[in-house]
């Protein structure tokens, strides 16, 4: 293995003897810092979740509907900044990325210390100031792409489903720490001063420190892979596929649901349920997050395929929970669907992210078959680029969710006065997934071919 402190040129992780001999140690300790690194984007990514339900009593003129807009827009922003980070891994180096991903999110941090502390701030400029939490959002795409780069195939649903889980949970951090920082006097970070008893701006300030150890441990502890590097051209080649467009559209479904109920169920308990504290909040992404590595196991035994199935039967059921108690007024059956909601959303980002690597390579492998070992290395080559690259693309497309839930609850209390009709529409889309899975990816048809190849490789 030749490697300098930042690049390495030879990366064989399906070659045993190199991954026992020193590729798995190095692989191990990419991932933890991609981990750092993610954790510190989704933490800042939904900022804006805790911030909000705290806006109005610090004296900001906003209505509910802005409130779910300011909640919502680093959703939107954050999808669309995972479109060039995916590509950015395969250009710049992941350990190069992943450095300045870290060190820009001091832009969105300290602009809200900034603005929260002036009650004046109109809403078009808050609003922009909320977009900018989106570039945590963009982390996601370009450690996954990067980390799908470093374990051997066997083990990417494990992987994979590790480093997701490890930067969701930062969801469940923010909504617990953030809490305690803005409200107690005690803990005053870097010479904040309260807004009506408040100190808003320890929600930006308290990522100060966490964004440099990020940045430092990019720096010294992470490495560039040159069998990563492919052109934008040859990547941009997944567009094409359809089974990106199908992968991204269940996405929105689990991972798309994970984020937008992440960053909106703060903002919801608030509304709804005025009596009970925001507190409890962080324990929705935090059983989501737990539970993704789960899925990804699971998919590695089972298939991903049976499992999103499945999955996506159990989140309709949830969501018809939810319906019935929030309608109800029933706390705690809201919350127990609610959360039974975030674990299918975390099973079903590990199993759906598990598929997408297999995929790629039954398609790939497909087309060479008869042809010999040297086809069969090109097409495995192929599969890995092509995969890494889906796995981006799919995960921007799947962030969408993160605006369009918000957003939708925002809408359905604006015009019925509560969140059902939202719920209805989430609860049609999940039926509409479900079909899909099933169809694609599990029917097995006469012709041996298509949906029946991949249904027969379990993918």
């Amino acid at each position: 293995m030749t490697k300098n402190p930042t690049w390495i040129s030879d990366w064989r992780p399906e070659d045993e003897a190199f991954w026992n001999a020193g590729g798995k140690t190095i692989a191990r300790r990419n991932l933890i810092w991609s981990i750092v690194a993610e954790h510190i984007g989704f933490s800042v990514w939904l900022i804006w979740s805790i911030v909000t339900t705290k806006l109005p009593q610090a004296g900001f003129q906003y209505s509910t509907d802005q409130l779910f807009q300011l909640v919502a827009v680093p959703g939107l922003i954050g999808a669309f900044m995972r479109f060039p980070y995916t590509f950015a891994v395969t250009t710049f180096g992941g350990r190069n990325w992943t450095i300045f991903s870290a060190a820009i999110l001091f832009i969105p941090t300290l602009s809200l210390a900034y603005f929260v502390s002036h009650p004046d701030t109109p809403f078009w400029l808050m609003l922009l100031v909320a977009s900018t939490a989106g570039l945590g959002g963009g982390n996601f795409a370009s450690s996954m792409t990067n980390i799908s780069f470093f374990f051997p195939d066997r083990m990417k649903g494990w992987a994979l489903g590790l480093n997701a889980a490890g930067g969701n949970i930062g969801v469940s951090s923010v909504q617990l720490l953030t809490p305690i920082l803005m409200t107690l006097a005690a803990i005053n970070l870097f010479q904040a001063t309260p807004v009506d008893g408040i100190f808003l701006q320890n929600a930006g300030l308290m990522w100060v420190l966490p964004i440099g150890i990020a940045v430092f441990g990019a720096v010294f502890f992470m490495n560039n892979l040159t069998t990563a590097k492919s052109s934008i051209r040859n990547q941009l080649a997944v567009v094409k596929r359809r089974h990106t467009w199908i992968m991204a559209y269940l996405y929105i479904g689990t991972f798309g649901s994970f984020i937008g109920y992440s960053a909106a169920f703060p903002l919801l308990l608030k509304t709804q349920f005025p009596s009970v504290t925001i507190s409890i909040a962080f324990l929705g992404p935090l059983v989501g997050s737990l539970s993704r590595p789960f899925g990804g196991w699971l998919a590695d035994r089972i298939g991903g395929s049976v499992i999103t199935f499945w999955n996506f039967i159990v989140m309709a059921a949830a969501t018809v929970g939810v319906l019935y108690f929030v309608g109800h007024k029933d706390f705690t059956g809201f919350l127990s669907m609610f959360l039974i909601l975030f674990v299918t959303t975390g099973i079903g980002n590990g199993s759906t992210y598990r598929m997408i690597p297999s995929i790629f390579r039954e398609q790939n492998l497909a087309k060479v078959r008869g042809q010999g070992d040297v086809a069969r290395s090109a097409a495995l080559k192929t599969a890995s680029i092509e995969s890494g690259a889906a796995v981006g693309f799919i995960g921007a497309i799947g962030a969408v969710g993160g605006y369009l839930i918000p957003s939708g609850f925002g809408k359905s209390i604006a015009l019925t006065g509560g969140p059902s009709l939202a719920l209805a529409i989430y609860l049609v889309f999940y039926a509409s997934c479900l079909g899909l899975t099933w169809w694609f990816y599990l029917r097995r048809s006469p012709q041996g071919e298509g949906a029946a190849g991949l249904a027969e490789a379990r993918v």
